[in-house]
């Protein structure tokens, strides 16, 4: 059975920083992990990806220059470094991987497999 469980999520000021962390278990592969959003009301949102074939990173515009997405494949291990926090950034953050026959791309929730419970990430202004 594979499982996905993020930690890190708590309350933080706006302009501070969190640091979110996923590890994964159980038997599966996958070339990708990343990280989703879904703030009350809204839809969930692509935040970040890494691929583990040359560890390029692909970020949404939202959150360019300020997230920055890292991991161990080995480990199957995904962080989340997220400074300069908005408080429109605020909501459940979700843990993936990718599923390898999907056709969608990385950008939407479809192309991933499995997924996190999701861990609470509030900023406060």
């Amino acid at each position: 059975q594979v499982q996905l469980e993020e930690s890190g999520g708590r309350l933080v000021q706006a302009g501070g920083s969190l640091r979110l962390s996923c590890a994964a278990s159980g038997p599966f592969s996958s070339s990708t992990m990343g990280w989703f959003r879904q703030a009350p009301g809204k839809e969930r949102e692509f935040v970040a990806v890494i691929r583990w074939s040359g560890g390029s990173t692909s970020y949404a515009d939202s959150v360019k220059g300020r997230f920055s997405i890292s991991g161990d494949n080995a480990k199957n291990t995904v962080n989340l470094q997220m400074n300069s926090l908005q408080p429109e950034d605020t909501g459940v953050y979700y843990c993936v991987s990718g599923d390898p026959f999907s056709e969608f791309p990385y950008y939407r929730w479809r192309a991933y497999k499995y997924w996190g419970q999701g861990t609470q990430v509030t900023v406060s202004s």
